[in-house]
């Protein structure tokens, strides 16, 4: 090898040397970012994620006891700084909550179904996002609209019991999940458009905006958005998709358009009287930087109030049932406050106010199986300083809630599943909306907590005290209960519930 040959690939190696070293520091340097495990040239992170074929949540645990409360992950092109601590936390969402309220840039594919981000969740902080929150509080969820509703619930109930009913009978066991999911779909469906549908148009409407919500789920494009013009197959499933849910909405729109207008009603399927359903709130408005909205936004905006109140409610219900099957004590500790306050009548939503065990058993659900173990990817709306780092405008900022609620340091035996302790003990202090500070954030905390929590809360608690009241829940003999999660949407059993069903008797009833 000659002498020039020799300097030349002296040269080159230094340079691949330094190439590497700089596109793989994470975090530090003169961008003053959060320390993070070094990653690959131009991909960062993302392949050693991809690679270690486990979920993101425990990859981030481990790196979480190694970098500390706070740390950066480069995935792809993205920037995730991750916040793990309780303090961290309430500090940026509740002191310095206008801060880091606004959220990241979606992927192409996310804006098909978000139409460019008109959306509660998905808007960026500003007055698009301030219009569209107002009118929800104000249309769907203040004390008098709930009471007005009060009747849907009270309808859906009266089903969800009776189709429990019929396929115990059939089966000798029942489906947790699906029923409840179904009750509750069916609430929300009546509340944004005012129409009680059939349980089969309900259940096709689920079925859809599930599609959607595991379409949008994170993928390769989201983290290389310059690579999203070579996924035009994945583009091509959404507009699909898109068109299938615009499809399945929009009658139901023009329906309640109809009604509201010029009263028509031929079908009798519109039952809420005009101004009580959401979307009649929709159809006249005019947000800043929009304009007047149209179908695709309204169905938008309805399939995100069913899709997030669905899922939420729903998987909490299930996971509450199956620590009740799990310890009978407290199933009968709570049958007992039920009947003491109702005795053989029907739980109603007042009721529900006077139960003290009951809030405690869906508080500890919340706690030991909060519905994601993430919050919703948040931004700095500009650049910012967090635990003396710098956190730029536009990188998604991650808070990895889970870990609160699972930490000894806040909680006695927290793998326990112990209601008293928001009796007495650990958590009776607790505010579940994070305001006061952060022992569990199930709606996240600050500017974007989830705005329906309540609502959700309520329908949970009325599912619960129904279904106890009435029946005596035990395990499917010959198939334990499994208790493993997995990861969709929200956090959710592998193998759904199944339980049996034992009525409770007048006597017994009597009797407690």
């Amino acid at each position: 090898m000659e002498l020039i040959d020799l300097f030349i690939l002296c040269w080159a190696i230094v340079f691949l040397r330094l190439w590497w070293k700089y596109w793989s520091v994470t975090g530090g340097g003169p961008k003053n970012l959060p320390p993070g495990p070094p990653g690959w040239p131009i991909v960062g992170n993302l392949f050693q994620v991809i690679l270690q074929r486990r979920h993101f949540i425990y990859i981030v645990r481990d790196l979480r006891a190694k970098y500390g409360p706070i740390f950066t992950m480069q995935m792809g092109q993205r920037t995730l700084v991750i916040v793990t601590s309780p303090e961290l936390i309430h500090e940026a969402l509740v002191q310095r909550g206008p801060a880091f309220a606004s959220r990241p840039a979606d992927s192409p594919l996310r804006l098909v179904f978000s139409v460019g981000k008109c959306a509660i969740n998905s808007a960026e902080y500003g007055p698009l996002w301030r219009t569209l929150r107002r009118n929800f509080v104000t249309e769907l969820i203040n004390p008098v609209r709930i009471k007005q509703c009060s009747w849907i619930r009270k309808w859906a109930l009266e089903n969800h019991m009776e189709r429990l009913e019929k396929e115990s009978v059939q089966n000798g066991f029942v489906e947790v999940m699906a029923n409840c999911r179904l009750t509750i779909c069916s609430i929300l469906v009546c509340l944004c458009f005012g129409a009680r549908i059939s349980e089969e148009r309900v259940k096709n409407i689920e079925l859809i905006l599930k599609e959607v919500m595991l379409m949008t789920t994170p993928k390769l494009p989201d983290f290389f958005p310059v690579l999203a013009p070579l996924f035009r197959r994945q583009m091509k499933e959404a507009k699909a998709l898109r068109k299938k849910q615009m499809e399945c909405l929009v009658p139901l729109i023009r329906s309640r358009r109809a009604f509201v207008k010029e009263n028509q009603n031929p079908n009798s399927e519109m039952v809420s009287p005009v101004g009580a359903a959401y979307v009649d709130s929709l159809f006249e408005m005019k947000p800043p930087t929009r304009g007047p909205l149209g179908e695709q936004e309204f169905v938008t905006l309805c399939s995100e109030v069913i899709s997030a109140g669905t899922d939420t409610s729903a998987t909490t219900a299930e996971w509450a049932l199956l620590h009740l099957i799990l310890n009978q004590d407290i199933q009968e500790k709570l049958y007992s406050e039920i009947v003491g306050c109702v005795g053989t009548g029907v739980v109603k939503e007042e009721d529900v106010e006077k139960m003290p065990y009951l809030a405690a058993v869906v508080k500890e659900t919340f706690r030991r199986h909060p519905p994601s173990h993430f919050l919703l990817s948040h931004a700095a709306t500009e650049e910012t300083k967090l635990a003396g780092y710098t956190i730029p405008s536009g990188v998604n900022v991650e808070f990895y809630t889970a870990w609160v609620t699972e930490d000894p340091d806040l909680w006695e035996d927290p793998g326990e599943f112990r209601p008293e302790r928001f009796l007495e003990g650990d958590g009776v202090e607790v505010d579940i909306t994070g305001t006061r500070g952060v022992k569990m954030v199930p709606f996240g905390a600050g500017r974007r907590i989830c705005p329906a929590w309540s609502l959700g809360t309520l329908h949970v608690n009325l599912l619960l005290a129904r279904m106890v009241h009435a029946f005596k829940w035990l395990p499917v003999p010959g198939s334990p209960t499994d208790p493993t999660e997995t990861f969709a949407f929200t956090v959710v059993m592998k193998n759904p519930l199944r339980a049996v069903m034992v009525p409770r008797t007048t006597s017994s009833s009597c009797a407690h």
